[in-house]
């Protein structure tokens, strides 16, 4: 096995396995070769955990991937038309002998720019910062002793544009510091580590989370007050039926408990935190924040998703029953994504609001993400269906 593919499958399992720093189909790694020709890189809606020698990743012919970063015409085209482009181009630049339907991450171009191993994650650790309103003077001072510090990337859609802002980006810092960053922070998105060697960029991407949670608030752990089985049922009772009144269809219903949804619950604030969308993971998995629910009437919460799907977004997956604990609606595949999703979602919240308070996506943001192909694609794959 090529040694760069040998390094993206050890970085790719040994991040995936940790949900604290990746949920469902999220997240991207990539190695270039030695001799600077081709990238690996993780297949769009693969799990981080599941690439293997034969599946999960995509080789593409570096130059042609820089191409389209460097394309001026990209750059004028409407915004979906110029996203499916970029699909198609980066689809061209593979050089390889997958069979099946795998396209490369929608970011490869934007690894192209970067050092030779990339591991993007949506770690809860660094999303408290990338979510909190003063987050980046936060992780200025966490990480004022480093030799080369972290670089900020402001939001900016998914995709091309990103690529291109974090292009230039780097390349300023390199006139600033000689050197690329090793550490990149982006705004409502998550964390890059980017480095010349597989296990340099392992060692970094622990060190730097380990960095962030040292001024958390971490969850309780431990037991768990007892729910009945009665109260179970009748709140998965409730947003079944819900969920059939309010879209329409049919799906199945999961329960989840533990202690940070125990703790979460018992705040007095809870209700107001679960107001807007933190990351395109969220928005595109679980369709944005849990719905917080005080009684289980399901008229009321039914109302309360087709009034989201009549305003053109995607339906609520979770929702959190005061006093019983998460519901999550979906697939069996899909419902521990949900679950993961909403640890991830309250971990941040909870530490966003003691830094200034929660920054989530705006209108615009999210209107991009809900009719980005791309994320279709990757929701599509993560739910199981081909």
């Amino acid at each position: 096995m090529n040694q760069a593919l040998a390094d993206l499958i050890k970085i790719s399992r040994d991040t995936g396995a940790d949900p604290t720093l990746v949920q469902g189909g999220g997240g991207n790694t990539s190695v270039k070769t030695a001799d600077g020709k081709y990238m690996y890189i993780k297949a769009s809606g693969t799990a981080l955990k599941d690439m293997s020698a034969k599946i999960g990743w995509r080789r593409l012919r570096l130059e042609t991937a820089l191409s389209v970063v460097k394309d001026k015409a990209i750059a004028q085209m409407e915004p979906q038309k110029r996203e499916l482009k970029v699909v198609d181009r980066l689809l061209e630049a593979c050089d390889d002998n997958v069979k099946i339907e795998a396209r490369p991450s929608v970011e490869a171009h934007l690894h192209a720019c970067l050092e030779k191993c990339v591991i993007h994650l949506h770690p809860s650790a660094a999303g408290a910062y990338v979510n909190a309103k003063n987050g980046w003077s936060k992780l200025q001072k966490l990480f004022k002793a480093e030799k080369l510090p972290p670089l900020w990337v402001p939001y900016t859609d998914p995709g091309y544009m990103l690529a291109k802002r974090i292009a230039r980006l780097v390349d300023a810092y390199k006139k600033q510091f000689t050197q690329s960053p090793a550490i990149l922070f982006l705004e409502k998105h998550g964390l890059f580590i980017t480095t010349s060697s597989a296990a340099g960029a392992l060692r970094l991407v622990q060190r730097v989370i380990n960095q962030c949670n040292s001024k958390l608030k971490q969850p309780r752990k431990g037991k768990t007050k007892k729910i009945s089985p009665e109260k179970i049922d009748a709140a998965k009772a409730c947003i079944d039926n819900a969920y059939s009144q309010g879209t329409g269809g049919t799906t199945k219903i999961w329960y989840y408990y533990n202690g940070a949804i125990e703790e979460f619950m018992r705040l007095e604030d809870a209700r107001k935190m679960l107001v807007g969308c933190l990351t395109p993971d969220e928005l595109v998995y679980a369709g944005g924040p849990a719905i917080w629910v005080e009684k289980c009437d399901a008229q009321a919460i039914a109302k309360r998703l087709k009034k989201q799907i009549d305003a053109g977004k995607k339906h609520s997956a979770a929702f959190l029953v005061k006093g019983v604990g998460l519901i999550a609606a979906g697939t069996e595949k899909m419902a521990p994504t949900v679950r993961d999703i909403v640890l991830y979602s309250i971990f941040i919240r909870t530490n966003a609001a003691r830094m200034g308070g929660i920054l989530t996506l705006n209108k615009r943001q999210e209107d991009f993400i809900n009719n980005w192909e791309s994320e279709a694609f990757r929701k599509k794959l993560a739910d199981g269906k081909r």
